[in-house]
């Protein structure tokens, strides 16, 4: 494979939306979610008030990457070969002796599933979007409060905690009102999502006018997708793509046959009868990576187009476009902006509810590299105190140099070059940082200089 990546050479350009050509204020966000699922625990299925209430710093405790060993009720950060890093019970840090005792040095058990992208099973369940983490802290205070009450040793929490998500994402969610979720969005919307830079829309219609199919594949239902696309693009964003898919229920979009799932049409955003085939671009709910890329050979008239697609998760966007489609993929990695540390002295110190109202390149999040876990990248190992000699990858960034083309922290960072511009992609062959656009992530420099 060459060394070098240009959207140039790419006849398709395909996107995610949340997190993605989406952006989101993540303080607001993180919390609205928290609040949702934590609403629902409650009222629904009686589990401690105190879940309500959330002290200002605690959403350092969400950080991409994080497994949950659910029957256990302990958070893993994992290295590339599967050992234990770091590890809490709930909320509450395990010490280095603590983990090496529990865990050892030997690959957690449940890795080879959790490597393989093997998403459902109530063993584990892995935090890798902002949609998902401030459902670990919910849960982590869920074993905190059952450890109070009852002295747990296996846990039975998950299924309720599945259900709180199931009611405020289902589908007809958005419609009903229903939920706490998305009528806040709906009624707030300023409140939560970044309107798209001038950069990016410009950056959408260049690749258009250079001939290049554009998508948008994502797993929000078609009405929440209106929603957000006027918001962020305007009330033309139709005009950006080619052919927009909602409801794809990634990775399944990708990994999924299509007699397992075909193409629908909307009419009023209801879903109606399978399609057989998909004839012409337009908008369509559900679908498979298959019947798609048939439909982008009639349209660019090539056997072999090639496809790049950027997204936010590495287990429903990266992974599966490319380990199915072998599509080129650009991973959406918002921890490279806080790479630089740059928050205002005065943040520090404010409630979780009025951060992210500064301007420029400062930051809008909570949580970029959290306190409790580390660095998303690196870590060193448990027990052993000279960092010099044992800093090793996480599982997290070994994913991304394994499935990514190349990352970078948000679309603006790659608006403004030439759609020609070569980049340096990961590869076997190059080093492990090579990917990254503009640099980077500072944290993996000594590792690399060993």
């Amino acid at each position: 494979m060459q060394q070098h990546f240009s959207l140039a050479e790419c006849d398709v350009v395909g996107f995610d939306l949340d997190h993605t050509l989406c952006r989101y204020h993540l303080p607001q966000s993180a919390r609205l979610i928290y609040d949702s699922f934590a609403q629902y625990l409650v009222t629904e299925k009686g589990y401690d008030e105190d879940l309500l209430t959330l002290a200002p710093d605690s959403l350092d405790f969400c950080c991409k990457g994080l497994v949950l060993d659910i029957e256990e009720g302990n958070f893993l950060k994992l290295a590339e070969d599967g050992t234990v890093l770091r590890a809490s019970h709930g909320t509450k840090s395990m010490t280095s002796e603590e983990v090496l005792e529990i865990y050892g040095r030997k690959e957690w058990k449940h890795f080879n599933t959790v490597s393989g992208m093997v998403s459902r099973t109530a063993k584990y369940y892995l935090y890798d979007n902002y949609f998902d983490l401030p459902g670990a802290l919910l849960c982590a205070r869920v074993v905190d409060s059952l450890d109070q009450h009852d002295g747990q040793k296996k846990y039975d929490f998950w299924k309720d905690m599945v259900a709180a998500i199931q009611h405020n994402y289902k589908i007809s969610a958005f419609k009903e009102d229903c939920g706490m979720y998305f009528p806040e969005v709906k009624n707030h919307p300023d409140k939560y999502l970044q309107r798209c830079p001038e950069s990016v829309k410009k950056w959408l219609k260049q690749l258009k006018n250079a001939g290049k199919i554009l998508l948008l594949i994502t797993s929000s239902h078609s009405d929440y997708c209106r929603l957000l696309c006027e918001h962020v693009l305007g009330n033309d964003f139709e005009e950006y793509f080619d052919i927009l898919v909602t409801n794809a229920l990634k990775p399944g979009f990708f990994s999924h046959t299509p007699n397992q799932r075909p193409f629908r049409t909307l009419e009023n955003d209801e879903e109606q009868e399978a399609l057989l085939s998909l004839d012409k671009p337009g908008w369509y709910s559900q679908g498979n990576a298959i019947q798609l890329y048939d439909l982008l050979k009639k349209m660019t008239g090539k056997l072999d187009p090639k496809v790049v697609y950027f997204g936010d998760s590495m287990h429903s966007d990266i992974f599966p476009a490319r380990h199915y489609s072998n599509w080129e993929t650009v991973f959406i990695l918002e921890e490279l902006l806080g790479d630089k540390g740059i928050v205002p002295a005065k943040a520090e110190s404010e409630p979780l509810e009025k951060k992210g109202k500064y301007e420029g390149d400062q930051l809008k999040v909570p949580y970029f590299v959290s306190k409790q876990w580390g660095s998303f990248f690196v870590d060193r190992l448990p027990g052993l105190e000279n960092a010099e000699e044992t800093l090793v990858h996480t599982w997290s960034c070994k994913c991304i140099s394994t499935y990514s083309t190349i990352a970078i922290p948000s679309l603006e960072a790659i608006a403004d070059l030439p759609l020609d511009y070569r980049f340096t992609r990961f590869s076997s062959n190059s080093s492990a940082t090579a990917g990254y656009y503009p640099s980077p992530p500072r944290a993996l420099l000594p590792v690399m200089m060993k």
